[in-house]
């Protein structure tokens, strides 16, 4: 008796042990701070080569993008969100990459997205996957914002209204993150939920 009765407190503790190490795993999962940025390199549709490193120093804002999603082309036919805001912050040091990691994409015809939009930032090239899987990028758009000590500071969607169906208070947590991290503030709100179209990884 006494020796079941060991071996169920024993199974408990274990239980709880693991639970507790579970718990921790998923709150460090729910903040973006102190996660170190994965370093790449990878080419525009000219044909240039792009590293992350090439911005040391300096706040990097990397959009995760499809030109096929309907949620991407709201945000650049009707409010002009993404190419608003890296027009917005340009010159406070901030630098605006689109990433797009769709397994089938055309690189001209994300030069021809990046043309019709006058875009002046560039569409790097991730049909392999393999930037977007080390972000754990999970739709277009996906936002990350790294920090001048190469911090991923912010991840998650570009605001709190899909499709622009909030009419009214909706937030843009990018612009809000940017903000704050160019007035020398911590990014209030470090972690969301993204939205949209689902990346269309490579297997």
């Amino acid at each position: 008796m006494n020796k079941t009765i060991l071996t169920m407190l024993a199974a408990l503790v274990v239980s709880v042990l693991v639970f507790g190490v579970c718990q921790g795993k998923e709150h460090k999962g729910e903040s973006a701070e102190d996660v170190k940025a994965p370093q790449f390199t990878l080419k525009n549709y000219d044909g240039k080569e792009v590293s992350l490193s090439d911005y040391a120093g300096k706040t990097v804002v990397l959009e995760w993008f499809n030109y096929e999603c309907p949620f991407v082309l709201y945000h650049y036919e009707k409010p002009k969100t993404m190419a608003g805001l890296a027009d917005k912050y340009k010159d406070k040091d901030v630098v605006w990459l689109a990433v797009n990691s769709t397994k089938h994409l055309s690189v001209e015809k994300n030069e021809n997205f990046a043309e019709k939009h006058n875009l002046t930032y560039p569409i790097l090239d991730d049909r392999s996957g393999k930037v977007g899987r080390a972000y754990g990028a999970k739709t277009t758009p996906h936002m990350f914002i790294i920090d001048a000590k190469d911090k991923i500071v912010y991840d998650g969607a570009i605001d709190d209204s899909p499709m622009g169906n909030k009419k009214e208070d909706a937030v843009n947590y990018v612009d809000k993150a940017l903000a704050e991290l160019t007035a020398g503030k911590a990014v209030s709100t470090p972690k969301t939920k993204p939205y949209g179209c689902s990346v269309k990884y490579a297997r």
